[in-house]
């Protein structure tokens, strides 16, 4: 049976729901699924912006036919290629020939990529920035905004509603329950984490073309955002749109410590514990600790990203950094993350080398500002070591408060 949500009179949520996906990208997990959103606009000409993945198709197609209710589809504008958007416009054309298929330049090239059997070539529209179309009452204007987070993304912007079709710029893991708007439900509770992991790891590479993208879309009279995931801003955009300006600039949301450890066989998971009694001693109440052989590089990238400090803690393994905490240095790299303050901490029991491929990593990264010189213990922190784990503590809580301060 179709599930289809009406955002306005002439407008419809006609996307789909998949709670059963494991991994996002087969990357990120999702404990609550995600939502994949298309929207119909019914007019005189009628059109689609963007599809939804292969996983949901027979649910959407009974929603596009029972949105239609019989009549041809004029118009399908894909804001972005990724398949879990593009995955149904081959099903779509077999359905409604005669559409044409809007999209840029690079749009169209990449889906002779993904589709090289399927020849749309005379449906195709190609568009340029700015260029516009009128369906009739609704007229759409389209923005290019490459690398947010692929280099074909653009923006949709309908003026008699005024709704930015926001590819997929403020969207969330976690599926819809029902609410189809976020002034309809508790987001804070709901999608606040889950909305910064997505932006985060999917596009946080990119802070500089968001930020680009954020000045294009504020010269349009926006009263509803319409992303690809997750629920529609009709309020409170605000909310929304001062997280992406701090996230795409690197701005830490709030003054605080992650303390991301690697721990063979519990030594430095140890002598994190000590440590972070102590910067609670000093008074520092959001600390955030992970063991990242246990935690997904996504949910630790996504604290690194909202506070302003950073204490890494890891033992050697054969003669090189732990694993685990390799792997999130490099998540690291590939993103980009800069702008943060930080602190190391090494073990080994017999040869001790996580402490130098730590400091030799941070050599390489850009506007990371170190607090103090690197400690490392040889297996067990000792009450050798342990005046440096309390000078550590309250050299980072001084600088938390500093910046609470400023």
């Amino acid at each position: 049976m179709e599930n289809v949500q009406q955002l306005t009179k002439t407008i419809q949520s006609i996307g789909c729901n998949d709670r059963r996906l494991e991994r996002f990208e087969n990357l990120y997990p999702l404990p609550n699924g995600i939502s994949y959103n298309s929207y119909f606009i019914d007019d005189e000409k009628t059109a689609i912006i963007d599809t939804v993945d292969s996983s949901v198709t027979l649910q959407y197609l009974e929603n596009i036919k029972f949105a239609l209710h019989g009549r041809d589809l004029d118009y399908l504008v894909v804001n972005h290629m990724e398949p879990d958007h593009c995955a149904n416009i081959v099903e779509i054309a077999k359905l409604y020939p005669n559409f044409k298929l809007v999209g840029n330049k690079k749009t169209l090239q990449f889906f002779e990529q993904f589709y090289p059997e399927t020849d749309l070539s005379a449906n195709y529209m190609l568009v340029k920035n700015g260029a516009t179309l009128s369906l009739g009452q609704h007229q759409l204007t389209f923005m290019l905004a490459p690398m947010v987070h692929w280099p074909e993304v653009m923006f949709t912007y309908e003026s008699t509603e005024k709704i930015l079709f926001s590819a997929d710029a403020f969207g969330t893991f976690g599926a819809m329950n029902g609410n189809l708007f976020t002034d309809e439900l508790d987001y804070e509770q709901l999608y606040g984490d889950e909305s910064r992991r997505y932006y985060t790891n999917i596009v946080g590479k990119y802070g500089p073309q968001v930020t680009k993208a954020l000045k294009k879309a504020s010269d349009f009279d926006i009263a509803m955002i319409a992303p690809l995931h997750g629920p529609v801003w009709r309020t409170n955009h605000n909310y929304i749109l001062d997280r992406y300006k701090a996230w795409s600039s690197y701005t830490p949301e709030k003054s605080g410590v992650v303390v991301p450890y690697a721990s063979a066989y519990g030594n430095t998971a140890s002598a994190v514990d000590y440590l972070v009694a102590q910067l609670s001693a000093q008074g520092i109440q959001d600390i955030r600790v992970y063991d990242v052989s246990k935690t997904h590089p996504s949910y630790v990238i996504a604290d690194i990203f909202k506070y302003s400090h950073v204490i890494f803690a890891a033992s050697t393994y054969n003669l090189a950094l732990y694993p685990s905490m390799s792997a999130l240095l490099d998540e690291m790299t590939i993103l980009d993350i800069k702008d943060r303050k930080y602190a190391l901490i090494g073990n080994g029991s017999w040869a001790p080398m996580a402490t130098k491929h730590m400091v030799d990593f941070f050599e390489t990264q850009k506007n990371w500002t170190n607090l103090a010189e690197p400690i490392t213990i040889t297996t067990a922190l000792t009450k050798e070591h342990q005046a440096e784990f309390d000078a550590l503590a309250k050299t980072v809580a001084d600088s938390i408060k500093a910046e609470t301060e400023k």
